[in-house]
């Protein structure tokens, strides 16, 4: 039923009957004084609503977007994503506004997924590439294979290929050294450690020694599980990545 026929639904259910003759008993009319008022507010709201619907649909005004230099891409896990903190807390945010602050016109993309392993980084690294389409990638990936004592060489293997790829297609990396844990033994944490820097020196990449620098093992910068950093944490570590964020531009830029 469309607006009008309601609307006559409504005269005809409260006017036939006794009133088919429009004249009202003494014992209607105080009704009457009451309804005709409510029908009279409803029916101006319906008339409100047609019109509305038929005129077109306004887009509200959208901000211009700001062009931007190039995009840095912040591949990783759970410490990239944010896990635990307010998406605007996690590092590529907070990096983000530090670019802006300094005038380097990037944008910074979360493309964390908490609980990867690398090689979940690496079946995924074809879309990343193809769809977000970066300049730079902040590589950080391999904590969750060391937590779950996977094999070291499987890590080095996915690294390589991750970096290569990357490489091949024109891309700077930033490549984020991890550290593991020492109750895993000290062959597994030395076999672990020295993955990092053997890969970006073999590709020739920017690297930070070590992601957690300052703030693994903090009581304030992490969270209670004492894996994942607070949001004060994150801020450390954009302090910590900072250096070699803006040597990744000036490659990327010198070109």
């Amino acid at each position: 039923m469309n607006k009008n026929g309601f609307k006559n639904l409504i005269f005809k259910s409260f006017f036939n009957g006794s009133t088919r003759r429009g004249v009202f008993s003494h014992r209607q009319r105080p009704l009457v004084r009451m309804v005709v008022p409510l029908l009279i507010s409803l029916l101006v709201i319906l008339g409100c609503s047609e019109k509305s619907s038929s005129d077109p649909v306004k887009s509200p005004p959208t901000e211009q977007t700001q062009t931007t230099t190039g995009t840095i891409v912040a591949l990783g896990d759970s410490l990239t994503a944010g896990l635990g903190v307010a998406e605007d807390r996690a590092y590529p945010a907070q990096l983000a506004r530090r670019l802006q602050a300094d005038g380097y016109n990037y944008q910074v993309v979360n493309a964390g997924v908490s609980g990867e392993t690398s090689s979940g980084a690496r079946s995924r690294m074809e879309w990343v590439i193809s769809s977000l389409k970066p300049d730079i990638v902040i590589l950080e990936t391999g904590a969750n294979d060391g937590l779950r004592g996977l094999d070291p060489e499987l890590l080095k293997t996915n690294l390589d290929t991750l970096v290569g790829f990357m490489k091949a297609h024109g891309i700077e990396v930033v490549l984020a050294g991890m550290q593991m844990l020492p109750n895993l033994g000290p062959d597994y944490t030395r076999a672990f450690s020295q993955i990092y820097p053997w890969i970006a020196e073999k590709h020739d990449v920017i690297f930070i020694p070590f992601f957690l620098e300052g703030v693994a093992g903090s009581d304030t910068l992490n969270q209670p599980d004492k894996l994942h950093p607070t949001a004060d944490g994150y801020a450390r570590i954009v302090e910590t990545i900072y250096p070699y964020v803006i040597k990744a531009i000036k490659r990327h830029e010198a070109g």
